[in-house]
């Protein structure tokens, strides 16, 4: 009864704007929020009371702090955030961040933070207000940890909106958020320790953007990119972290991996590998493994990374237990071996590494690390078109996880062991023959090409598959007791003109085996 008498009592006195009595009825609603605080902000929402709080929000005014305090206990609430946008507060709010009242600033500052928690409709009303220029120069200014502590709470959420990335980059937060990391990297002081971790993950998160990293990597030749290449040789774990996921997000298109591969960025992310093989830090490993397996997309860089002894680096992580690792450690070799064909030799016959494999293949946990693995399996036949590779994956087991990839939902996993298998087939059938039966391809086979639901390409590779099963026996057997001529003369009037010739092809291959 009392909150509604408030509310009330509020809505007549900011409409006289008497400080004492609306002092007083803002005090109640505080310690309502205290007690109870979505209640309360349901009864604020239900009031209509928000639209009044933007005409009270006045950098004058004795009650502009208490007000400010109450819409940042208010956006706690995820059903508060929009309202409070769609009441007018934003505008207000960052007006009020020039004040020189501290008090304000605090206040101004959580309720801002808390409104664009999450919120995306939110923030992209923030990027047509100036409050990112608003945001640094305030920043600029501050010398208190617990105030800065207060605009990074700001900045964080706002930071994720790519066109407020731009803006902060250009108002010069990052020269502002490079001086903090000088300044604080040595000492031992838990707000400082804080204070560098925040910094350099603000950092790495507005290099996300693909607008603000290609305005700081400046050609490979800006301050910050040579600033955050300092990093990655650093004692402090943080700074190692934050370098080798920087680098990763400036690797994110060919001419800067090209570029960075040029000037000697493996071997600082290969010497930090090695600084964290035995107990080692795991969000470094996984940093530092995305970074090189960004490095290693460009066709020109596979050669360089591999002369410079990449794979012997990475494989040193694969006795990790820990799936984000495992995951990047397999992104990196398969992204290495593309195309390289004596790489995928060497690491087909590494009998570790493709029993790991195998084992990584039933890691029914972690989909991924069981996808990356079915796929680098499947990579190594394909680039390296080895005898003795397939030999090894057979000998390993390999052989049912390649035949059940081929029914994964992923078309281009599909593909990928469809290929694999057909050159197992060619190269090999004789030493893969019992397994192929075992895994029941035939039959994998029929239902693919049966399935209107199949890709043309599916069903390309599908009969380039059949036809060079055709040379073993008991395969040979299967394909004539599923009546696969009935399947594929209906694919010889197939819209796709490789997946009609093929059918023909096949058909033909299949009436004289017959």
């Amino acid at each position: 009864d009392n909150l509604s008498d408030t509310l009330k009592k509020l809505k007549i006195t900011a409409v006289d704007r008497t400080e004492d009595s609306l002092e007083g009825c803002l005090d109640c609603l505080l310690q309502a929020l205290a007690q109870n605080n979505m209640e309360t902000s349901e009864k604020i929402q239900g009031s209509g009371i928000l639209q009044l709080f933007a005409s009270l929000l006045i950098p004058q005014s004795s009650c502009t702090a208490k007000v400010a305090n109450i819409i940042a206990e208010v956006a706690k609430n995820e059903f508060m955030r929009i309202p409070c946008v769609d009441a007018g507060l934003i505008s207000p709010l960052v007006q009020l961040l020039n004040s020189k009242d501290q008090e304000v600033l605090l206040q101004t500052g959580r309720a801002l933070g808390n409104i664009c928690y999450d919120s995306q409709s939110s923030k992209e009303q923030f990027a047509s207000t100036n409050i990112a220029e608003e945001l640094v120069k305030l920043f600029k200014k501050q010398i208190e940890h617990d105030k800065r502590e207060m605009i990074f709470e700001v900045l964080a959420p706002l930071a994720e909106n790519d066109a407020i990335k731009l803006q902060l980059v250009e108002a010069g937060l990052v020269e502002c958020l490079l001086e903090i990391v000088q300044e604080k990297v040595d000492s031992e002081k838990e707000d400082d320790i804080a204070e560098l971790k925040t910094a350099s993950d603000l950092m790495v998160l507005l290099l996300l953007g693909d607008e603000s990293m290609q305005k700081l990597f400046e050609g490979g030749k800006g301050n910050v990119f040579q600033r955050v290449l300092s990093w990655i040789p650093s004692n402090n774990h943080q700074l190692q972290l934050a370098g080798a996921l920087a680098i990763a997000n400036f690797a994110r298109n060919d001419g800067n991996c090209i570029h960075m591969v040029d000037n000697g960025i493996v071997e600082k992310l290969m010497d930090l590998l090695d600084r964290h093989v035995e107990d080692g830090n795991v969000t470094v490993q996984h940093a530092a493994l995305s970074a090189l397996r960004n490095l290693a997309i460009p066709v020109v860089n596979k050669a360089k990374m591999l002369s410079a002894g990449v794979t012997e680096a990475v494989l040193k992580f694969l006795k990790s237990e820990m799936p984000p690792v495992q995951f990047k450690l397999l992104g990196t070799l398969r992204m290495l071996i593309d195309a390289q064909a004596e790489a995928a030799e060497q690491l087909g016959k590494n009998v570790k590494l493709v029993e790991r494999l195998v084992e990584w293949c039933e890691a029914k946990d972690h989909a991924g690390v069981m996808g990356e693995s079915n796929r680098l399996l499947s990579a190594l036949i394909r680039h390296s078109k080895s005898k003795d590779v397939i030999k090894t994956i057979v000998q390993s087991g390999g052989i049912k996880h390649l035949v059940t990839m081929a029914t994964s939902e992923h078309v281009i996993m599909q593909n990928e062991a469809l290929v694999a298998l057909a050159l197992i087939a060619a190269l090999e059938l004789g030493t893969a023959e019992k397994d192929l039966e075992s895994a029941k391809l035939v039959q994998i086979l029929h239902r693919l090409l049966a399935d209107e639901r199949s890709a043309p390409e599916i069903k390309y590779n599908s009969m380039v598959l059949i036809c060079a099963l055709m040379g073993s026996e008991s395969l040979h057997k299967e394909v004539q007791d599923l009546a696969f001529l009935d399947v594929v003369s209906k694919l010889r009037s197939h819209e796709n003109k490789s997946v009609a010739q093929q059918a023909s092809l096949t058909e033909q291959r299949l009436t004289v085996e017959s």
